[in-house]
Parts: structure tokens; sequence; C-alpha cells
């Protein structure tokens, strides 16, 4: 397993994201030791807690912006065109 290198505070939500995807990985392959296991689950929180709490930030930042009486129009994912 990778040694963290970086407080999950301190990384963007990407990188949070895909080396929280990685640790889930290792734990579902079932090949770690329990210490190693649980080192893992525990970054694997931290890297929750620091994306959720990004999560919430852009949020708000999305809720500030929407309070100067902008209106979005409906999403149609690619694919999905209205007709």
């Amino acid at each position: 397993m990778p040694v963290a290198t970086k407080k999950p505070e301190n990384m963007d939500f990407e990188s949070a994201l895909a080396e929280l995807e990685s640790l889930v990985g290792q734990l579902e392959q079932g090949e770690l030791s329990l210490e190693q296991a649980l080192k893992s689950f525990e970054r694997g929180v931290q890297l929750v807690r620091a994306g959720q709490q990004r999560l919430d930030q852009a949020e708000q930042q999305v809720r500030i912006l929407m309070q100067d009486g902008a209106t979005l129009a409906p999403f149609a994912p690619s694919g999905e065109d209205a007709q």
C-alpha cells in the first residue's frame, strides 16, 4: 500500500476520490493484514470526510450564486436531448 503523502484536507476532490477508490479496491481484495486494512479504512474515512467538506463548500458557493435571482434550465445529459 502506498504511503499517504498528503493530508486529505490539502488534496483536491478528484485526487482524494481516486485514492479512496484505490483503497476500496485493496480492501475488497481481502489480501491486506488486519493492521493494514485498519489503516486503509482510517485513511478512507479521512478522505470521505474531506471530500464531503469540499462538496458542502461547493454547494454553498452555488447557493450564494443563486441568490442573485438566477434561474437554471433543466439538465439533459448528453444523448438525452429534449425533443
